[in-house]
């Protein structure tokens, strides 16, 4: 009676591991330590930049002059538009922010001001876009005003027909 024994290989699969494949490495700050981000709703257009630090946030006014958010958004639902995308991924407090927002009115400014700090916490630390993409805050709001067109009283808006 023969014996015969079989020894199997180990066989290696290619299931993926625990953890996940790091994303894109994160942005380099410029010359003097800053992450930019651009953010646009309507007309209204922000530059933000953040830095690690104190968690100041302040608005750029004039050359000279900032405002503090709380100052510059009088109202509550436009603080809490501006700071949305710090407080979602826990950076509120830990880094500082400046703005300088133009054009628009101050809803479509706040809403720029979180577009724009979205794209900026991207580029400081890529581990934060699913949970900013995740809350839409990285999907820059496209609807614009309609222009008005001649011959009518708005942009769809007829005149009164008057039959007689």
């Amino acid at each position: 009676m023969s014996e015969t024994t079989t020894t199997t290989a180990p066989t290696t699969t290619n299931a993926p591991s625990a953890a996940p494949a790091p994303l894109a490495e994160p942005m380099k700050p410029d010359a003097q330590g800053w992450w930019w981000g651009t953010g646009r709703r309507k007309t209204a257009v922000a530059r933000v930049r953040i830095k690690p630090g104190s968690g100041q946030f302040k608005i750029v006014v004039s050359r000279k002059k900032t405002k503090d958010v709380d100052e510059y958004f009088t109202e509550e639902r436009d603080r809490m538009d501006a700071r949305a995308p710090l407080t979602t991924t826990n950076t509120l407090g830990k880094l500082d922010v400046f703005v300088r927002t133009d054009g628009g009115g101050i809803m479509g400014q706040a809403q720029a001001v979180r577009l724009g700090l979205a794209r900026a916490l991207k580029g400081y630390d890529p581990s934060l876009e699913e949970a900013l993409r995740d809350a839409g805050y990285l999907t820059r709001d496209a609807r614009e005003v309609e222009r008005k067109k001649y011959g009518q009283a708005g942009a769809r808006r007829r005149f009164q027909f008057s039959k007689r």
